[in-house]
């Protein structure tokens, strides 16, 4: 069976940044160490006035057609994921598709054009999409392209402010991939939870701890279902596991619920017995309150072990390294984790071809999933094409009072007219709003 995954990655960040130790806590009169320690984070990406959700994901797209010499006819497919949606009709795919027309021959008229919600898993959900699109022998030999874009704003004084952020990642999709090939298997954890929702607003009402809960159990859900038809999973399996990252310490507590499930009855739990003894068992206890109580000191013993010390180093660390200088990108979070980490591979010299990734994507309502990826022979190419760290160093360094200016600028119900903080170059901007309130854009030179 011909492999289908990933083909081509391309990503783009918001062109303004907010420094959280420097400008933003000072400001809060809070400890830096509540962002950099405790959540993880250093900087957050937020979109300049003239930047938006089709803006930015149609200048990563744009990235990714150009550096694969791509015309409109190789597509077939443009899945927009995202849950900063501004219109409850049409969807951002049209407008993307519109953007990449001012600038190629031909058009995106033979193109299946959507847009999926479920909040942050909405984005593997597209991937998910397009995989059976390709198996189903739909594409006619056309590629699918899936954008993740999101602006991740919180209502300013909310405890999510510290977490915001605002980018795209662009992703190819098509048969004998250069990136990662997908597994035909999958786990899921789903149930009706309200940890975090927009219920006809745009800012979101959230319940950290409920959300962090909620996070944990629909991924261990998920993990159990894709062993129960893939195999019994081993911390030595994975070269690495990016998870969805709200914010790198919340993937601290995934990691760790993680270990703990896949090495129960393995090797690595035997080596740690003398240490600090095997995991407890449900049928050792005569009450589940009492068991969830030992499960929580075996974690709180095992995370401070070298052995768990280690993996998480080397197998989750890595896939953080852009998160942190990012923020939250909702939809696009767990796949910014995947760059990092091939990233992080490149830059090191290791050889990631044929090594296999667990990635556990997750949205709030709730819904984790869980699938492999085996590394292609194209991957380090692909990677060192990315202009991320080039776009970073390039991003204009918020004051807090324009942070506090951009914000508003980028709130739907206050009519703020800002000027822009950079200048647009080779990029699609937004310019203004036609004759039926619908967004305008064009492309600078």
């Amino acid at each position: 069976m011909t492999a289908v995954g990933i083909d081509a990655i391309e990503i783009w960040t918001g062109k303004l940044q907010l420094d959280l130790p420097n400008t933003f806590a000072p400001a809060k009169g809070e400890d830096p160490e509540k962002y950099t320690k405790g959540l993880g984070l250093e900087t957050s990406s937020f979109p300049d006035t003239y930047e938006d959700i089709v803006t930015m994901g149609a200048n990563a797209a744009k990235r990714l057609m150009d550096r694969r010499d791509l015309s409109p006819d190789d597509i077939g497919r443009i899945d927009v994921a995202t849950e900063s949606a501004f219109d409850n009709s049409k969807p951002v795919s049209t407008y993307i598709a519109g953007c990449l027309e001012q600038v190629y021959d031909g058009d995106f008229h033979h193109a299946n054009k959507g847009e999926r919600k479920f909040a942050c898993v909405a984005g593997t959900q597209s991937i998910d999409d397009a995989y059976n699109w390709i198996r189903a022998g739909r594409n006619r030999g056309r590629a699918a392209l899936v954008i993740a874009t999101d602006t991740a704003l919180y209502a300013r004084g909310d405890p999510g402010e510290a977490t915001q952020g605002a980018g795209a990642v662009a992703m190819l999709i098509d048969e004998d991939p250069s990136v990662v090939e997908l597994s035909t298997e999958q786990g899921y954890g789903s149930a009706d939870e309200t940890d975090f929702l927009k219920p006809n607003q745009q800012f979101p009402s959230v319940d950290g701890k409920r959300s962090m809960q909620v996070y944990l159990a629909r991924m261990r859900e998920a993990l159990e279902d894709f062993e129960s038809v893939a195999w019994d999973t081993h911390p030595d399996d994975f070269e690495f596991i990016p998870f969805h990252t709200p914010f790198p310490g919340m993937v601290r507590k995934a990691g760790l619920l993680g270990y703990r499930h896949m090495i129960r009855g393995t090797d690595i739990e035997d080596d740690l017995e003398a240490e600090i003894g095997r995991q407890p068992r449900e049928s050792e206890y005569d009450s589940w309150d009492a068991y969830e109580d030992a499960i929580r000191d075996y974690m709180d013993e095992l995370k401070r072990t070298d052995r768990y010390r280690d993996w998480y180093g080397e197998t989750i660390e890595p896939t953080l390294g852009l998160a942190r200088r990012v923020g939250n990108w909702y939809t696009g979070s767990v796949h910014v984790a995947r760059a990092a980490s091939l990233k992080h591979a490149a830059e090191q010299g290791v050889d990631m071809t044929g090594k296999k990734l667990l990635v556990g994507s997750y949205g709030s309502g709730a819904q984790a999933e869980i699938h492999a990826e085996t590394v292609r022979d194209g991957w380090a190419d692909e990677v060192s094409a990315l202009s991320i760290d080039d776009q970073l160093d390039r991003r204009y360094d918020l004051d807090f009072d324009e942070y506090e200016t951009v914000h508003d600028a980028h709130n739907h119900d206050l009519d703020a007219e800002i000027e822009e903080f950079t200048q647009p170059d080779g990029e699609f901007v937004h310019t203004g709003w036609g004759r039926m309130n619908e967004r305008k854009y064009d492309y600078v030179e």
